[in-house]
C-alpha cells in the first residue's frame, strides 16, 4: 500500500473537488433570487460557507465511516484514502468531524441570525441544519450508516436539491416558489449523479463490504441506465422550467450539456473502476457549469 505524508492526506480527505457540487445548490438558488430581485450578498456568503463546511465533514466522515466499515478494503480502485491508508489515524478524523460539526453549526447559526427574525422560522431551520449535519455524518459513520441500506441517492437528492436550492432562495426572499421544485430536482438529479458514478466505481469494495448502493443492488448495467435516466429528467426538468417562465436565455445551460452527458457514456462503456473515477470530477464540474450558465444566461438574456 502506498504511503502519503500527513498533509497531503488531509487535504485529499477534504476531497476539494467535491466542493464545485456541494456550492451548485446554493448557486441556484442565489442566482434565481437575483434574478428576482431578492438577493442578499451575507446570505450567498453564509450559505456557501456552511455548505462547504458541511461537504468537508460528509467527506471526512466518508474516510472514517468506510475504513471503519471496510469499504475502503484492498479491491477499491478508487484514490487511496486517508484512514485506509494510515497517514491519518481514525481517532484524529474522528477529532476533525467534530470540529467541522462545530465549524458547520456555528456557521449556520450566524446564516439564521442575519437571514431571519421570526422564531418558528429560526428553528425550523435550525432543525434543517441539525439534520444535516448528522446526515453528513451517518451517510458511512455509526452503527446503521443509511449508506450501506443504499440510501445516499435519496438523501443526496433531497439536501443538495430540494433543501439546498429552495433553502437557499428562502433564506434569500423569506418566501416560497412553487415553480421552483423544477431547478431544485434538477440539481438534485445531477448531484445523485455524481454519487452513482462513485458508487458504480466502487461496486465490488462495497459488495464485498456489505455495502448495498443502487449499483450493487441492480448491477452495473441497470445502473448505467440508472445514470442515464437521471441526467435526462434532470436537463429536461430545466427546460421545462425555462419554457414555464420563459426564461430562454437560461437555455445557454446546453453549453454544459455534453460535458455532464459524457459521463453517461464512461459509465456504460468502461469496465475497469479505475478509468471511471476522472468522471466524478468531470461530473461534478458539469453540474457547477449547467447551474452557472442558467443562471448567467437568464440575467443577461
Amino acid at each position: 500500500m502506498a504511503v502519503i505524508s500527513t498533509n497531503k492526506a488531509w487535504i485529499q480527505a477534504f476531497r476539494l473537488r467535491t466542493l464545485p457540487l456541494a456550492l451548485s445548490s446554493i448557486i441556484m438558488g442565489s442566482l434565481i433570487a437575483f434574478k428576482n430581485a431578492e438577493f442578499r450578498w451575507i446570505v450567498f456568503a453564509l450559505a456557501a460557507l456552511t455548505t462547504t463546511l458541511l461537504q468537508v465533514l460528509s467527506n471526512l466522515a466518508n474516510d472514517y465511516g468506510d475504513s471503519i466499515h471496510g469499504a475502503d478494503n484492498e479491491n477499491r480502485k478508487g484514490p487511496l484514502r486517508a484512514v485506509q491508508s494510515g497517514a491519518i489515524s481514525a481517532a484524529s478524523m474522528k477529532k476533525a468531524m467534530i470540529l467541522f460539526s462545530i465549524l458547520s453549526l456555528i456557521s449556520g447559526l450566524w446564516l439564521l441570525a442575519v437571514a431571519v427574525n421570526d422564531t418558528a422560522l429560526f428553528l425550523g431551520f435550525l432543525g434543517l441544519g441539525l439534520l444535516a449535519i448528522l446526515a453528513a455524518i451517518t451517510y458511512t459513520s455509526g452503527n446503521k450508516p443509511y449508506g450501506y441500506a443504499g440510501l445516499g441517492d435519496l438523501a443526496v437528492f433531497i439536501f443538495f436539491g430540494w433543501i439546498g436550492v429552495m433553502g437557499t432562495y428562502y433564506l434569500h426572499a423569506l418566501t416560497f416558489d412553487a415553480s421552483l421544485w423544477l431547478p431544485a430536482s434538477a440539481v438534485g438529479l445531477l448531484s445523485t449523479a455524481v454519487l452513482n458514478i462513485n458508487n458504480i466505481r466502487d461496486i465490488e469494495s462495497d459488495k464485498s463490504a456489505g455495502k448495498k448502493s443502487i449499483p450493487v443492488r441492480i448491477g452495473k448495467r441497470s445502473a448505467a441506465a440508472y445514470h442515464w435516466t437521471l441526467l435526462s429528467v434532470a436537463l429536461i426538468l430545466l427546460l421545462v422550467f425555462i419554457l414555464q417562465e420563459q426564461a430562454y436565455g437560461a437555455l445557454l445551460y446546453w453549453l454544459a450539456a455534453p460535458m455532464v452527458l459524457q459521463t453517461g457514456w464512461a459509465v456504460k462503456k468502461f469496465n475497469a473502476p479505475e478509468k471511471l473515477d476522472p468522471y466524478l470530477k468531470v461530473m461534478a464540474l458539469g453540474t457547477f457549469l449547467c447551474v452557472l450558465l442558467f443562471g448567467l444566461g437568464w440575467m443577461i438574456f
